[in-house]
């Protein structure tokens, strides 16, 4: 377990060792265009109409697409990276999802995720965590803050994965990780 002070740091780092053409996956407003290195072709994925409309707007003449991750509209080993920032928490099936970013990732391409996930079962946040899932899916663009993300990218059969654990302090402790895997 690492300590919090050191997430956005390794956030910011992992975002940085991408290269090439890199998609990112439920890109939101743009918030990581500015940790993403200026030589990077930059392609980005986002159903949400509204904020793919920000998104356009933000991202100033590079590529959006209009899409949810399950069902990438790019051909297969198109890209040399993906990036996905809390994100896998709403995608409607993780394992397609994963199975979809290892289609459209080059061999020996990275996939960078920093996520939050699932707290151990039987502890008290994971029970919080699955009571809240039913609200959180309806009110935050369909997050379920219980899902195995780390086990999901364990089984997704990648051929390396290095991830850390962070948990975010407070009230109630939030779970991440942040890490990359290799197709």
């Amino acid at each position: 377990m690492r300590n919090w002070s050191g997430y956005q740091t390794a956030k910011r780092d992992l975002i940085r060792t991408l290269s090439g053409t890199v998609l990112e996956i439920g890109a939101g407003n743009g918030a990581n265009f500015a940790d993403l290195p200026d030589h990077v072709e930059w392609i980005g994925l986002e159903p949400n109409r509204r904020a793919r409309a920000r998104l356009t707007r933000t991202a100033a003449g590079r590529r959006v697409l209009a899409a949810g991750a399950e069902d990438i509209p790019l051909p297969a080993a198109s890209v040399d990276g993906v990036l996905s920032t809390v994100v896998l928490c709403s995608v409607r099936d993780l394992p397609a999802t994963l199975l979809e970013l290892r289609r459209v990732l080059r061999p020996g391409g990275r996939f960078v995720f920093v996520e939050h996930v699932a707290a151990p079962r039987g502890t008290w946040t994971h029970r919080l965590q699955v009571a809240a899932a039913p609200f959180t899916r309806r009110l935050d663009r369909g997050c379920n803050p219980a899902r195995d993300i780390a086990t999901a990218i364990e089984h997704a059969g990648f051929t390396t994965i290095e991830l850390d654990h962070y948990t975010m302090p407070g009230l109630i402790p939030i779970p991440f990780i942040a890490g990359a895997a290799t197709n």
